[in-house]
């Protein structure tokens, strides 16, 4: 397993907001972080990427405690893209390039530049390299801001919500994009997913999280109706449509 989660627990104060976390991603897996607003779902990428400290528990890389990591290993191994993504007045290419600041001493080596490229042009977006980002669609932002977590060459990808706010065409493209990069790559992501349709049709494994617990963890045989309407609170039905499989609130 490249990420182990183990008995993790988070509060504010007397409020508990994660209770005895454990799940584990393989490489070449996405995963998919389910759940009802408050459930939990930002707070634990967060306390994965110590962004948040855990009061219990460890999260592993492999055998490798993320908590005991040094700043600089952390984001040379794990990619965060969070939920809201500002846009400055800086470049396309400059602001992926960013992705490479755990490994430049200096100045940007030409082993940098060429990821940062690469990084770009997973993502498709070579005929922006040189746009401003303020100057982007909000899909367009949002493939850069994965280009510039994808340019660290991380092992672990931590997504919160990357298909909020597209529309129905850049969804489908920033989830393909991930998909095929964890796939060619070699590395795991985790990734909260308020679609539930776009989460069982990419993901190969899935997190259901309610009242700060796991509810059910496993691969597409956990998305069953009745596992959803506990979550969810919402009936509904599981159906196959020319090998495509749909949920349909009731």
């Amino acid at each position: 397993m490249i990420l182990s989660v183990r008995g993790l627990a988070f509060k504010y104060t007397s409020r508990s907001v994660l209770k005895d976390i454990n799940f584990s991603v393989e490489k070449g897996e996405c995963a998919a972080l389910l759940g009802t607003n408050g459930a939990g779902k930002s707070t634990l990428l967060k306390c994965i990427d110590r962004i948040l400290k855990a009061q219990y528990g460890t999260a592993l890389i492999e055998k490798n405690e993320i908590f005991k990591l040094s700043p600089i290993k952390l984001a040379q191994r794990v990619g965060y893209v969070s939920q809201q993504q500002t846009s400055v007045r800086t470049t396309v290419f400059d602001s992926v390039l960013l992705g490479r600041k755990p490994y430049i001493k200096w100045n940007a080596s030409k082993e940098d530049i060429s990821i940062a490229n690469m990084a770009i042009e997973a993502l498709e977006l070579e005929d922006y390299s040189l746009r401003f980002l303020d100057e982007l669609s909000g899909g367009e932002l949002q493939k850069v801001v994965i280009a510039r977590a994808i340019a660290q060459k991380p092992e672990i990808l931590l997504l919160d919500e990357p298909t909020s706010n597209l529309d129905l065409k850049n969804q489908l493209e920033v989830i393909r994009i991930i998909n095929r990069i964890v796939k060619t790559q070699g590395i795991a992501a985790v990734m909260i997913v308020h679609d539930l349709n776009l989460a069982i049709r990419f993901a190969d494994k899935f997190i259901m999280l309610k009242d700060g617990t796991i509810f059910a963890a496993g691969g597409r045989k956990i998305m069953t109706p009745e596992n959803i309407e506990r979550v969810y609170s919402v009936p509904v039905a599981v159906k196959n449509y020319k090998n495509i499989p749909v949920i349909i609130p009731l």
